[in-house]
């Protein structure tokens, strides 16, 4: 198996928080919440497996225009959990 590496040589991933069998869940703290590396990537993995991304987060977190946008664009597969 081949690894996507950094300039720095370091392997390029990203892991769930919690996997089930139907879905990714990232849980995440953040005031506002952008469409990061590790965000884009898991959603990559949620498509490509038929699974879909549950982004769990603050009743007050804001998303990003650029995560909104992500959001729009895969609406089947990202699901947005408030606690």
């Amino acid at each position: 198996m081949e690894f996507e590496l950094t300039k720095r040589q370091v392997a390029r991933g990203a892991r769930p928080d919690v996997e089930t069998h139907d879905k990714i869940h990232v849980l995440k703290s953040a005031a506002e919440l952008k469409a990061t590396y590790q965000i884009r990537l898991l959603l990559y993995r949620a498509i490509q497996e038929g699974k879909k991304l549950v982004l769990n987060v603050k009743k007050e977190c804001e998303f990003s225009g650029d995560l909104k946008a992500l959001m729009k664009e895969h609406r089947r597969n990202i699901e947005v959990v408030r606690r």
